[in-house]
């Protein structure tokens, strides 16, 4: 009777920790790719006080490929990635914690790189802050998610 229940609970944390560590590999491109984004994006502000038209239309058109990229990402998924909810395993929540801790890190850096040198060094900053900080962030979900599966069996 006591091994059912136990059985029966370890069902139930694989079914909950199932979204969480059941995941198609990440592509290759993918850092660079979003590192590239982050890049363009602050790029575009070189033409902010300049050509406002100009201006206007590279921020859509970053955006506009956001959200195609997020389309295709939740497609593939299955469900758009939602770190801050849910209640994921605790291996898991961890990496998600140094995730934020790291990306004020990455803004910080950017951020210090526009103020001091300008926005080509700023963009320079963000796309190589954000393709390793990613690339990082995708090994160490990778490790947290095998503990888990590990762990539950």
């Amino acid at each position: 009777m006591e091994n059912d229940a136990r059985e029966q609970l370890r069902i139930l944390e694989r079914a909950e920790a199932a979204p969480y560590i059941s995941y198609p590999p990440t592509p290759r491109w993918y850092a660079p790719a979003i590192g590239a984004w982050a890049a363009a994006f602050i790029g575009a502000f070189t033409w902010w006080r300049e050509n406002t038209p100009l201006f206007a239309a590279s921020l859509a058109g970053l955006i506009l490929l956001e959200l195609v990229f997020v389309t295709w990402m939740q497609r593939r998924h299955g469900a758009l990635p939602m770190p801050g909810r849910g209640r994921p395993p605790a291996e898991i929540g961890r990496v998600w914690s140094r995730y934020f801790v790291g990306l004020l890190v990455v803004c910080a850096l950017v951020g210090l790189a526009w103020w001091r040198i300008g926005v080509a060094a700023g963009a320079a900053t963000a796309f190589v802050t954000v393709t390793a900080g990613l690339a990082y962030y995708e090994y160490c979900y990778a490790q947290a998610a095998a503990e888990v599966r590990k762990r539950l069996g």
